[in-house]
């Protein structure tokens, strides 16, 4: 690295001298072609400044005269523009990596919102299916009282259709079609409670208790029915 540097003053100071005999731009494309060394050597603007301060303390000429301050100058100028340059590139780089981090700064935090949003959901969805397995248990339990009510009702309107008194017809036929009615409202609710049972537990609840309220009217209709039934049986 020092016999380079040693080299790279030498050239300088000799390329200076020719440009400040010349004055011309041919001296500048060499003071270019020496920036562009130095900045492979990675040399900053001062160590540039230092060798051309050397150069200009060997220099041969009987005087500095402002036209010669100002010619070596411009070489100087010439000689650090590839120094220069890199630095902005070096400059517009590090700007170019804060954006980005910046930019993955935010993207960031959307990612960890987001991850939130899902554990969020997936516990939400985690606690509705929880609350659709228990209710399927009290669905069960509700179908299976329906099937043996069903069963229940069935037996008794057969008996009552097997009545022969006059008296009996009229409460057999109203009893019959109340009957059917109840039935109907009963299979309509479970099938809703059936189709509803994977998607909104609250609706299931409430279905729950609608079919458990047709159940109780039923058992208290054939309670009415068999009082009537008896006071007429009396008769």
């Amino acid at each position: 690295m020092k016999r380079k540097l040693t080299a790279l003053r030498k050239q300088y100071l000799t390329a200076l001298q020719k440009h400040l005999a010349q004055r011309t731009g041919a001296g500048l494309q060499m003071a270019l072609a020496l920036g562009q060394r130095a900045s492979g050597l990675g040399l900053e603007t001062l160590d540039v400044a230092k060798i051309h301060e050397r150069a200009l303390t060997a220099l041969k000429s009987p005087a500095r005269t402002s036209s010669v301050i100002k010619q070596a100058g411009l070489f100087f100028a010439e000689t650090i523009a590839p120094i220069e340059e890199t630095h902005r590139a070096a400059i517009q780089t590090k700007a170019r990596l804060a954006q980005l981090n910046k930019a993955l700064g935010r993207r960031t935090v959307d990612l960890a919102a987001s991850n939130r949003s899902l554990k969020q959901g997936v516990a939400r969805r985690k606690g509705v299916e929880e609350a659709v397995k228990k209710s399927e248990a009290h669905f069960e339990a509700l179908l299976k009282e329906s099937h043996r009510l069903q069963k229940h009702l069935q037996q008794l309107a057969h008996r009552i259709l097997l009545a022969q008194e006059d008296k009996r017809k009229k409460i057999s036929q109203d009893l019959q079609n109340e009957i059917a009615q109840t039935l109907l409202g009963i299979n309509v609710r479970l099938l809703t409670l059936k189709n509803e049972a994977a998607l909104d537990a609250k609706s299931l609840q409430k279905e729950f208790a609608n079919t458990q309220r047709l159940v109780d009217k039923s058992v208290e209709s054939i309670k009415r029915f068999a009082r009537a039934f008896g006071r007429n049986h009396e008769g």
